[in-house]
């Protein structure tokens, strides 16, 4: 007899997804990826903007590609009061609407909160903003670059006598995308209780600031700032990234006070771990220099294997800097499945980031490709919302969808 594949962990669950670029978007893939029907709601003109967004091959646009991945797609202009007509009547079968139109954006178009509850009282609304539904800034356009600017991030990132340094690439956008899909499952979650749906307020500002650590607490407590330091670390040493003989850049972590003894006896100096210094991470970082040149100087008088296979005989943290072309050559990742080929229409085979996380009994996968803009238009509409070919003919000319 067969095993009976199990349904996917949100099986049943329905998302429309009419947020755009980065955080919002990522955050309805999240849920596609455990099972969510995603239905991804764009501007009939151009789509969502992502669709432009960095490089693409035989026209097909690659970040696309990753961010629409089991999503159906559809048009609708939501500013016309027929295209809000038809929003209210997606989301009164919904159980999540994503949204990231600045603040009274919805309202204006007759899609407030209160009146789409008034629709479908059990409801999730994500709505993800730069700045929040409320307080001084929240009228403002923004995105994720401000909120790694004004958290502290760049503050603290770079060398210590260079200028702050930006992520080349969507880091707040990325965290906030996983805070929006963790906040929609714990409101779906609450709603097994209340029986109602919920408004969700995810400031992309605020999650990034979170995984910034204990910088507030500090601060409040010690009036301390901290600095850049390049890829030193203010809690621990030695902790930086050293070339090797044969011109590889390896990384060091000594987080935890044994692997710390371990490398400093690793690397020939065995008389430091003795020093009342040496008992703490702090204190250690106070002799960062001393450190840096003992591991240093022993890192780049060997090749890179001797020296990762000398760590790991030691049970010390070591790893290679990698860039993506190494990544996809590691076999670590290649052991998880981290780099999934999908099938892609149009460019065939395509290796993607998998599904984020694995669950033992209700995995998520990755169903198809993101969809060319508006194909799923006839299969919504009609068959979904059960309008006719007329009126969906009378809707494009109107330019509706």
């Amino acid at each position: 007899m067969e095993a009976v594949e199990p349904p996917p962990a949100l099986a049943g669950v329905t998302v429309v997804d009419v947020s755009t670029l980065f955080a919002g978007p990522l955050a309805a893939t999240v849920l596609g990826d455990f099972g969510a029907d995603v239905i991804k709601v764009e501007h009939p003109r151009n789509g969502d903007p992502a669709r432009g967004h960095g490089p693409s091959k035989d026209g097909v646009p690659l970040w696309w590609t990753l961010l629409g991945r089991n999503k159906r797609c559809v048009t609708l202009n939501l500013s016309r009061p027929a295209g809000a007509g038809l929003l209210r009547r997606l989301v009164s079968e919904a159980d999540v609407l994503v949204e990231n139109f600045r603040p009274g954006t919805l309202e204006r178009w007759g899609l407030s909160p209160s009146t789409l509850h008034e629709v479908n009282p059990r409801l999730v609304i994500a709505r993800v903003t730069a700045f929040g539904q409320f307080g001084p800034y929240s009228a403002r356009p923004g995105f994720g670059t401000l909120a790694e600017a004004m958290s502290g991030f760049a503050a603290i990132t770079g060398a210590p006598d260079g200028p702050p340094t930006l992520p080349p690439f969507g880091l707040a956008d990325g965290i906030a995308a996983l805070a929006t899909a963790q906040a929609v499952t714990t409101a779906l979650l609450a709603r097994h209780t209340t029986g109602a749906g919920q408004v969700i307020d995810m400031a992309i500002i605020e999650p990034i600031l979170t995984v910034l650590g204990m910088q507030p607490m500090v601060y409040d407590q010690l009036g301390v700032v901290q600095r850049r330091t390049g890829n030193r670390s203010v809690n621990n040493a030695p902790r930086n990234t050293y070339r090797t003989r044969d011109g590889r850049w390896l990384a060091v972590s000594t987080s935890a006070q044994a692997v710390a003894e371990r490398v400093l006896k690793l690397v020939g100096h065995p008389e430091v771990v003795d020093e009342p210094w040496f008992a703490s991470g702090a204190t250690r970082a106070e002799h960062a220099d001393e450190l840096d040149a003992m591991v240093g100087g022993w890192i780049a008088l060997r090749d890179a294997g001797e020296v990762v296979a000398a760590f790991e005989a030691a049970e010390a943290a070591v790893a290679p800097i990698q860039d993506i072309a190494d990544v996809f050559e590691d076999p670590q990742y290649a052991a998880l499945g981290t780099l999934q080929p999908v099938d892609d229409p149009v460019l065939g085979p395509v290796r993607m980031q998998n599904v984020l996380y694995r669950l033992s009994a209700t995995p998520g996968r990755i169903r198809w490709t993101g969809p060319p803009l508006g194909a799923h238009n006839d299969e919504i509409y009609r068959g979904r919302l059960g309008l006719t070919c007329d009126e969906l003919a009378a809707l494009r000319a109107d330019g509706v969808i």
